[in-house]
């Protein structure tokens, strides 16, 4: 589908979102399926409309979308085949018109440490900021551009989704998106990169250490986030032509933070900041560490989101009076501060990552809690050594 075409039916579901009297600052909710246009033209049209979209994956349990959805508040829903619903007791600002820098481009939730979900709301101004920040980081001898494909194999309720989409779009780059079953193949997924002739991949590890090392051929840009990266896979990955970059960052940052073009060599890095975005490393009073020692990242700048709860919001984006910033996030992640780019160190509670998505315990608790003749639950997380081979 050409640009020319998109546009055109961005206009049509914009309108009928208008039609419906969803305007600035409504929620749109967002469960279309995987690896079809139609997911992407939801999303555009939401946020043409002024509204910001709010992700639940096609496969995801009806619980997930409900909680995800009554949480958000949202307005209408778009399903399958572009299907929209009114959700008829959400009163609307009937404000119609394109976003302001100030209103919410999109809402994702993330692993909650009680057992429910926590939602994050992103604004035009930080998503904007992101998408220009990485214009100025990636392939900066040659850009992305129209004759470049970009991979779109990540869920939309996970927010590095977000990177694959406005990679191709910030550039007028060809979005690709992957099918669901070949994304879970792994191997199969190293043969569509090929055939489908994809230049850009922004992924987590763990998928990448499936494919052959062929499928990559044709890839000029490789982006991980979402988890640590292992050193012996960028060994098999970096050659000249070809640019590999560690990403890091939370959902509530906007996605990524940091960024380090990696080499093969150790140590991985997680980077120096995103233009636009603050990082500092804290000890446990809260004051900046001495290069080469280790502390809780703490991160501010024009990424900060927030919390639907205020709550928590209050808790996690609290002011860091050691530096004067009136806002900052408290990431839980331990890292060395070191002048070449950071470094990651682990964790500060018993927060994990199951292919780059986070997971927090207390939400298994929960679950496990609710199963008959199970009782109260408490999981506990055993690292688990990597095999010779």
């Amino acid at each position: 589908m050409a640009y020319g075409e998109l546009e055109d039916l961005i206009e049509t579901h914009v309108q009928r979102l208008w039609d419906l009297g969803v305007g600035r600052g409504d929620r749109v909710g967002i469960r279309v399926p995987s690896g079809s246009i139609d997911l992407y033209v939801a999303i555009l049209a939401t946020l043409f409309a002024g509204a910001a979209y709010v992700p639940v994956d096609w496969d995801d349990p009806d619980e997930r979308a409900r909680t995800v959805w009554e949480e958000a508040g949202v307005a209408a829903i778009f399903g399958r085949n572009l299907d929209l619903t009114r959700v008829e007791q959400i009163k609307t600002t009937n404000d119609i018109g394109s976003p302001r820098t100030r209103d919410d481009a999109w809402i994702i939730f993330t692993s909650g440490s009680t057992g429910k979900p926590k939602g994050v709301a992103i604004t035009h101004r930080s998503a904007a900021a992101l998408v220009d920040a990485e214009a100025l980081m990636y392939l900066q001898r040659r850009p992305l551009g129209p004759g470049d494909r970009v991979m779109a194999g990540l869920s939309v309720a996970f927010d590095a989704s977000c990177e694959e989409m406005w990679l191709a779009w910030r550039h007028g780059a060809t979005l690709v998106p992957a099918p669901r079953d070949i994304v879970r193949s792994g191997p199969d997924l190293g043969r569509w990169i090929v055939e489908h002739h994809i230049t850009a991949v922004s992924t987590v590890p763990t998928l990448a250490s499936l494919w052959p090392r062929e499928a990559l051929d044709t890839v000029r840009l490789l982006i991980f986030g979402g988890e640590a990266c292992p050193l012996e896979l960028t060994k098999h990955l970096v050659r000249p032509g070809r640019e590999v970059w560690n990403t890091y960052g939370p959902t509530e940052t906007t996605v990524i933070a940091s960024g380090a073009i990696l080499t093969g060599e150790d140590p991985v890095r997680i980077g120096l900041p995103v233009p636009g975005w603050e990082l500092t490393v804290v000890d446990s009073e809260g004051q900046p560490v001495a290069w080469g020692e280790t502390g809780e990242l703490i991160v501010g700048g024009v990424g900060l989101g927030r919390y639907l709860d205020p709550a928590k919001d209050a808790e996690m984006y609290a002011p860091l009076p050691a530096l004067g910033w009136e806002r900052a996030y408290r990431t839980g992640d331990v890292v060395r501060a070191d002048k070449e780019g950071l470094v990651f160190a682990g964790r500060a509670d018993d927060q994990v990552k199951v292919s780059g998505r986070r997971l927090e315990l207390g939400e298994i608790d929960d679950h496990m809690s609710r199963v008959p003749a199970c009782g109260p639950a408490r999981v506990r997380c055993t690292p688990l050594r990597a095999a010779a081979a």
